[in-house]
């Protein structure tokens, strides 16, 4: 839990630094992930920490929480007006100071529990390690929506492992939710980092394997990109079907980009 949670804050602390830098104008830049501006971004980011904290240390809070926002969605709000309204008025730089603050104390409480323990949210509870995991993932992924609002790329790190081992695992649900029979057997995984070495899932299968950079395929697990626009080589027609419709996160089934909808060129390091 200590190297997943430094890990974790490292994400956190590379998005708040980037955002820390945003103009007004910045701020307010409409995005591919359905419109939603940076604002956004940090805004639904910090909620949702805020209420991990929740979860982490006032179980009966947040349930209550919970209920309210799933009631307050069920009356046809999006979630991005609920973040919206929960932090009316503030600036950008405000809003990024205090989710520091709350990302700070969410880091600070998961590395010190069991990697099993049980914490509750949205949906089935899921394990403090699961839980880190979710809460690294979720911020690579509307972090990677900032960066293409500003036309920037980002360097892959080895942060990467723990979201393409959630996408791996996520396998069977990418189906089930969605009411599919699951193919067998999973296709075998073969990423890379710059600087690290292979990483690899599932039993070896020249003909049922993707294979490819990890950034690329992180993006297609989290719906920033079509597999189509990215470097993934695939074999078979289980991992074609698996990366046309992955989803590594929770909730009802998600539609991800269609082709060339979300390329973005022309971008500068960052």
């Amino acid at each position: 839990m200590k190297a997943l949670c430094f890990d974790l804050l490292s994400e956190y602390r590379a998005l708040a630094a980037l955002v820390e830098r945003l103009s007004p104008e910045q701020w307010a830049l409409p995005s591919a992930f359905y419109g939603w501006t940076p604002y956004d971004e940090i805004a639904h980011l910090c909620l949702f920490d805020e209420l991990a904290l929740l979860a982490t240390t006032d179980s009966a809070e947040f349930r209550e929480q919970q209920r309210q926002i799933e009631a307050t969605m069920a009356r046809g709000h999006e979630i991005s007006q609920i973040a919206r309204v929960r932090f009316s008025g503030w600036s950008g730089a405000r809003l990024t100071e205090y989710w520091r603050s709350q990302f700070v104390q969410l880091t600070a409480i998961l590395e010190r529990l069991e990697p099993k323990a049980r914490l509750p949210w949205f949906g089935p509870d899921m394990s403090a390690r699961s839980f880190a995991t979710a809460r690294l993932m979720e911020t690579w992924a509307h972090g990677q929506d900032v960066y293409d609002v500003l036309r920037l790329s980002r360097p892959a790190s080895a942060r990467l492992r723990h979201i393409a081992h959630l996408g791996v695992v996520t396998f069977d649900w990418t189906f089930v939710n969605r009411g599919l029979p699951v193919p067998g057997p999973a296709p075998r995984v073969e990423l890379f980092v710059p600087g690290c070495e292979l990483w690899s899932w599932n039993e070896p299968s020249p003909s049922n394997c993707v294979r490819g950079p990890a950034d690329d395929f992180c993006l297609v697990v989290t719906q920033r990109r079509h597999y189509l626009d990215t470097s993934l080589a695939l074999a078979g027609s289980t991992a074609v079907e698996w990366m046309r419709i992955a989803q590594c996160f929770a909730g009802p089934p998600a539609d991800g980009p269609a082709p060339g909808t979300r390329v973005v060129l022309d971008a500068a390091i960052a």
